[in-house]
């Protein structure tokens, strides 16, 4: 009888019994066995080797070259039934309304080079979990007993999408922007005193006194910077030659020698009331003067996005800068009050009547042709009339620029360190994006050349003309008639602030403009979580590192580790091998005797004795 059991990979068992089979049939049952035996393991191995390595080795590719590509048809629900998935809520409270925004990452794989793989949480629907509400926190001011059941609401409806489970260990992150900034010191204090009190008697999510806060403009750019070179891969290190590169000079490691990784992008973004601009310095910055080496301090952030804070791979040095009055709707009012101001300056002098009436408007080079419009100010009303002439708005505008003669300067005489053009990309959003795209309809790969004729085509057509292709449907869906009538003047703004301000080449080429990245939008939040909890992935590496120390073996699972499975199961494999061939032996040895004892029978002799010792 030949019986093996064996409990790995599976539980199985089977059994032959020869007595009673003529011995060909046994001896092919052996064979049977054998080749069974041999056939299932070359299988499973050829699986092992062939299948499993392709599957997760196109995984690893994906992952490495594809993976934020992915993201534009990664629209799956989160499977909140994961026990391995952990979260995170920021809410951002905004000057008009406060947002919510859900979280979530799988746990981090323990590699110090890599980052928590933060994906936007969705739900069963498979729609991103946000929610928004107004008025803006700010509206609160006078009574901030109120702003925890203003917030409330956001917060019930993150709790009803994180699981009740992991509600104790979710951050919870409220962070407010330009409206709390405007607000007295002491009326922010309140409002956040507020929260901090309220806020976990009536919730279970992790909320410490840092966890709600007024952040700085810069600490915005920062975390905007942060969140579309996250989207774009940029922070993932690679061996790829066909990858941009940049040389690094690491903050606080100068005598060290430079690192190569990729090359980050940097940002553009032009709302209604201010500009900002975010980008790396990779290398160190030389200075004019110690008073613009101390304004440099301001505007200069060095962090390490890295889960170890020895670790100098993931530590950056980004130049941040926000510009008041320097967005598309803040500008038009700047140039419609200087317009204004000069303009009755000019009559009071010269005894004219220009602008007062509307057989005498003002002629702006700044309005498509023939459109009309009016500056109401004090009471007073003045009249224009557009002459689309783009070339003398830009020239009008330029002086708006509030540019100096000092070196390493920007928009509004501000500190700017040089960039390399040559060895650079950025991306352009809001006013960036709607300027090129909305009525251009040239969205996307910025060439100065062609937006230009563009913009030029567009201010000289007739507003009759604009109004008629308006109505046909021909600009953006979301396109109105103030996007139509403030166009020219916004292109030409946004064409200067980014060449003669910012002093970008007319030949640059690396600009892309966009609303949204892998069809979502990228909202600094995402920055803020990453940011925030970029130190969590140091536990869990730091408890591998306590396991491997204090024990022989390690459990690993067979997905990372099928190799380390491959070897014990060639192992077993052999001696499962090794012990049938035992078995064959002694089968053979058994059917020998007995072969001896039938003959020493069919003689009539009594079976031959072996002879023992004296």
């Amino acid at each position: 009888r030949i019986s093996i059991s064996c409990l790995l990979p599976a539980s199985w068992h089977f059994s032959i019994s020869p007595v009673g089979c003529p011995r060909i049939i046994n001896t092919t049952l052996r064979q049977i066995v054998v080749i069974g035996v041999l056939t299932a393991a070359v299988s499973l191995l050829y699986y092992s080797l062939v299948v499993i390595r392709n599957k997760y080795g196109r995984a690893y590719r994906d992952k490495r070259f594809h993976r934020y590509l992915a993201r534009v048809t990664d629209t799956e629900a989160t499977d909140t039934n994961n026990p391995n998935l952990n979260y995170g809520i920021v809410v951002d409270c905004g000057s008009s309304g406060s947002r919510v925004f859900v979280y979530c990452w799988p746990r981090h794989n323990g590699n110090p080079h890599d980052l928590l793989d933060i994906k936007q949480m969705r739900d069963k629907t498979r729609k991103p979990v946000v929610m928004k509400i107004k008025p803006g926190i700010s509206e609160f001011a006078s009574t901030p007993e109120k702003v925890s059941d203003y917030i409330s609401p956001l917060l019930s409806f993150a709790a009803e999408h994180v699981p009740r489970a992991k509600h104790k260990e979710t951050p919870l992150y409220i962070l407010c922007t330009a409206g709390m900034r405007i607000l007295p010191e002491s009326q922010q204090k309140a409002i956040l005193e507020d929260l901090l009190t309220d806020i976990p008697v009536h919730f279970d999510f992790l909320f410490s006194d840092s966890h709600a806060e007024v952040i700085s403009g810069k600490q915005e750019g920062v975390y905007a910077w942060i969140g579309i070179n996250f989207v774009l891969g940029r922070f993932e290190h690679t061996d790829d030659e066909d990858e941009a590169i940049v040389e690094v000079h690491v903050p606080g490691s100068e005598n060290k020698e430079s690192i190569f990784r990729k090359r980050t992008v940097g940002i553009l973004d032009m709302g209604g009331v201010s500009t900002q601009i975010a980008y790396e310095v990779p290398k160190t910055v030389s200075f004019a003067s110690p008073q613009q080496e101390e304004v440099a301090k301001n505007l200069l952030a060095e962090f390490n996005l890295g889960c170890d804070a020895h670790q100098t791979e993931h530590v950056y040095r980004v130049y941040v800068a926000t510009f008041l009055g320097f967005g598309g709707n803040a500008a038009r009012q700047r140039y419609e009050d200087s317009l204004l101001s000069s303009t009755l300056v000019k009559n009071r002098l010269l005894g004219k009547q220009t602008g007062l009436t509307a057989d005498s408007p003002y002629l702006d080079p700044c309005l498509p042709l023939d459109a009309q419009d009016e500056i109401r100010q004090n009471g007073q009303i003045m009249y224009l009339r557009g002459t689309g002439d783009f070339n003398l708005c830009r020239e009008i505008i330029q002086p708006f620029m509030n540019k100096t003669n000092e070196t390493q300067t920007s928009l509004n005489g501000v500190y700017q360190p040089a960039v390399h053009f040559q060895n650079s990309e950025f991306y352009g959003f809001s006013e960036f994006y709607y300027c090129t795209e909305d009525v251009l309809r040239m969205g996307g790969d910025y060439k100065a050349a062609k937006f230009i004729k563009a913009a030029k085509d567009y201010c000289a057509t007739k507003w009759s003309v604009l109004r008629e292709r308006f109505d046909r449907g021909l600009y953006a869906s979301h396109a109105d008639l103030h996007r139509l009538k403030y166009q020219c003047f916004k292109s030409a703004w946004m064409y200067e602030v980014f060449h003669s301000g910012f002093s970008f080449p007319v030949s640059y080429s690396n600009l892309k403009t966009a609303l949204q990245v892998y069809d979502k939008e990228v909202q600094w939040t995402l920055g803020a979580i990453l940011y925030r909890t970029r130190f969590l992935p140091l536990r869990d590496i730091q408890q591998e590192n306590f396991r491997a120390s204090h024990s022989h073996w390690r459990g690993f699972s067979f997905v990372y580790n099928h190799y380390l499975f491959l070897v014990c199961f060639l192992i077993v494999l052999l001696s499962i091998l090794l012990y049938l061939l035992r078995l064959r032996r002694i089968h053979r040895r058994m059917l020998r005797n007995s072969s001896s004892s039938s003959l020493w029978m069919e003689e009539g002799l009594p079976p031959q004795k072996i002879a023992g010792p004296l």
